[in-house]
């Protein structure tokens, strides 16, 4: 039980906070209104009100009358964040250039299924994701930290990253069939200056089949870290195939991003939801020798709100 409140710290308090309000407006609604009413019936006989004064003596009163108010907006609050969508900071850039620090994102909570938002146990079986959804998941490691990350590998498939390529066995593929080179098509390069120093990323559109493409960016200079790869059972460093029930997750940002490459893969149990738009974008770009600190934004990028493709 202290497990699943940690996991789910901001549910729970929702959740009790929508149960205190609840009490306080039930005992107002069967023991203060009716009061409330009688006052307003004696008022009414003494003079004629306006409905600014009839509306004031109806207002309820005290600390559990101003609680109990909060009631219908801390329940549709935690059933629409619970059943419905999450919103979701992008906290790094392990998703550039799909997604950007400061993009503010909608998570579809009912795209795998109805989970109870206190255990994210699934009470209604949904669809499964599919290889190229973007899915915010319980980070295996430490279950209360929240991760986004792209679907690169389903139960059963084989995955192998080799020089910056990756290489799938899909689970029904033939016992013989090798593994297939993922599609990337190179689109640009960008630069990008990093404390002091200009890094160069090529894009490339990537696409699973099934005309799901999306963009990555591979830093060419920067070495594979093979050495810090999560090793399976049984298999080389980089070559992974996936358990039952879990799935292979890897950043759009391939060159700086921590994923399934570095710690493993993501139980389905894990799986918060997909991510289905943009729904604000702020840009923290300011100099170090600005009076504004730094967390506050300098602009809102109007040109990202929007679905996510």
């Amino acid at each position: 039980m202290i497990q699943s409140i940690n996991e789910n710290l901001f549910a729970f308090i929702l959740l009790i906070a929508t149960i205190v309000s609840g009490a306080a407006w039930t005992y107002d609604f069967i023991k203060e209104r009716p009061k409330r009413k009688l006052n307003l019936s004696k008022a009414q006989e003494a003079k004629t009100l306006t409905k600014k004064e009839r509306k004031q003596i109806l207002e309820p009163k005290g600390v559990l009358g101003q609680v109990g108010s909060l009631f219908f907006v801390l329940l549709f609050v935690f059933v629409f964040r619970s059943f419905f969508y999450e919103p979701f900071r992008i906290p790094s850039g392990s998703m550039m250039p799909t997604l950007l620090s400061g993009d503010f994102i909608a998570v579809d909570k009912s795209a795998y299924g109805i989970k109870n938002p206190l255990t994210n146990g699934t009470i209604i079986e949904g669809e499964k994701p599919k290889r190229g959804d973007i899915i915010v998941f319980k980070y295996p490691e430490d279950k209360t930290i929240d991760f986004i990350k792209r679907v690169v590998g389903l139960p059963g498939d084989r995955i192998i990253y080799h020089r910056k390529h990756i290489y799938i066995k899909k689970a029904d593929a033939p016992k013989d069939e090798a593994p297939i080179l993922v599609s990337t098509r190179m689109i640009e390069t960008e630069e990008e200056e990093f404390m002091g120093f200009t890094q160069s990323y090529d894009v490339f559109k990537e696409s699973f089949g099934d005309d799901e493409t999306h963009l990555i960016r591979i830093n060419t200079a920067a070495p594979d870290l093979k050495e810090y790869f999560y090793v399976q059972k049984g298999f080389e460093a980089g070559e992974w195939v996936v358990p039952e029930n879990c799935y292979f997750a890897m950043g759009d940002n391939r060159d700086n991003s921590k994923d399934s490459r570095f710690w493993g893969f993501v139980p389905f149990e894990n799986i918060v939801g997909k991510t289905s738009t943009i729904w604000l974008s702020f840009e923290f770009d300011r100099d170090e020798k600005s009076a504004i600190p730094t967390w506050i934004p300098s602009a809102i990028r109007f040109n990202r709100i929007g679905s996510i493709d």
